[in-house]
Order: C-alpha cells, then structure tokens, then sequence
C-alpha cells in the first residue's frame, strides 16, 4: 500500500508540477464557462423546463472537454516512461504490476476530478442568481458530478491503455481519442439503426453515452449505468496490466 501510495503522488506531482497541468485546467475552465454564456444567451432569460445541468450535458462542450482532454491527461502515463528510459527502471523497484497501473490510473482521475471542480462554482453561482432554492438541489449536482465520475474513469482507463502500448505520446493520444470517440459515435447507434429491436438495441443502449450522462444530470442514478461504467473500466485496466506485463514475454 506504501508503494502504491508513493506511486500516485508521484504521478500527481508530474501533473501539477508542470505547466502542461494548469494548460489543460484552464482549457476546461474556459469551454465550461463558455458553454454556460451559450446556455444563458440561448435561453435570454426564460425559464427551462429541464435542469440546467442536463443542458450542459447535451452542449458539444462538455463532449469536448471530455474527448480532448482525456488522451492529453494520459498520453505521458507510460509513453513518456518509456521514451525517456525510467519505465525499465521502475519496473525493477519492489513495486508490482497492478501497483504501477493503478497508481497512474488513480493519479489520472484525480487530476480530472480536480479539472471539473470550476463547474460545481459555475452551478452554484447561477443558483444564487436565479434567487430559486429549489432550482437546483444537492441530487442534481451529486447525480452530474458522479455520472462525471464514472465517465471519466473509462475514458482514463481507456487512455492509460492506450499510453501503454507506444512510446510515443502523440500516438497514445491519437488511439486514446480514436477509441474514445467511437464510443461517443455508439451513442447514435440506437437512433439511427433500423434492427435496434430486441437484443441488438438491449446492447445498443448501453453504450448510449449521451442518454446516461443527461439521467445522471437529472439525479436519476441507474444501477445498470454504474456496472458499466465500472465494468469497462475495469477491463481497460486488465487490458493495460496485461501489455504492461508482456515486457516479460520479450
């Protein structure tokens, strides 16, 4: 557990450390409140029959901050290790395999989880503005931030993946981004697909992204929804351990 937890710090200092940290911070930061003038502008001043919350899930700015940042986060995890030499180094530390990809695994979703604090001060001032206790409730913030969560968690383990299996940061980010938008393209699957009866479409809508995300910015947590999340999380991290393991195999 010492290692693990040496681990993560370490990876957590290479982001906050470095300039290329705070880029990305304040990239989100800029896209959230840009989404929220569209929103407002949009609306001038009328009152919305949905929360505002699933507005901001239905915006192409959140799938923007979500499909852009994702591979840049996770692009240097294990490919700049192994462009600089250190990956064959630290993997000679009395550290396991599971260690190293859960520690930079861990590190990643912290490092977004901080980049999506500015939205809970974005919501909370518009709450105050709007002068309505009601109009936006602890469920609806709690609902948005864990469908955050679990989102992130696959596109970080995806590209955590994705970072092992190159040497090269900028192909990591390109397979991250790959992988990461065709699950976003699975979104529209359900809609456009003629034979989505049946247990084509039962498969379908579990990879419909875009429907979970605004359930959750509604407060409604779906059960389903966590163990998929959660599942295919845990499958890229599977996957990561077994690329990483195979430097043995060589």
């Amino acid at each position: 557990m010492r290692a693990y937890c040496t681990l993560t710090r370490r990876e957590l200092a290479s982001f906050f450390v470095s300039l290329n940290g705070y880029v990305i911070i304040a990239a989100a930061v800029f896209l959230m409140g840009l989404s929220f003038v569209v929103m407002l502008y949009d609306l001038q001043a009328e009152a919305t029959p949905v929360p505002i919350t699933q507005l901001f899930f239905s915006t192409a700015f959140f799938w923007l901050i979500v499909l852009l940042a994702s591979p840049v986060i996770t692009m240097r995890l294990f490919a700049l290790e192994k462009f600089s030499g250190t990956f064959e180094t630290l993997m000679t530390t009395p550290v396991s395999d599971l260690q190293v990809v859960l520690a930079k695994f861990t590190a990643a979703m912290v490092f977004y989880l901080v980049m999506w604090l500015p939205l809970l001060a974005y919501i909370l001032i518009l709450r105050h503005y709007t002068r309505d206790a009601e109009a936006l409730d602890w469920g609806l913030i709690g609902g948005t931030f864990l469908g955050i969560a679990l989102l992130g968690g696959l596109f970080m383990s995806l590209g955590c993946f994705a970072s092992a299996l190159t040497r090269t940061q900028i192909i990591a980010a390109m397979i991250s981004f790959t992988l990461g938008f065709t699950l976003f393209l699975l979104s529209f699957l359900p809609g456009h697909l003629p034979l989505t009866a049946g247990w084509v479409g039962t498969i379908l809508s579990y990879f419909a992204l875009a429907d979970h995300m605004n359930d959750f910015a509604r407060g409604l947590v779906n059960t389903r929804y966590v163990v998929f999340y959660v599942s295919l999380a845990v499958f890229f991290l599977f996957l990561t351990l077994r690329v990483v393991e195979s430097r043995r195999w060589k």
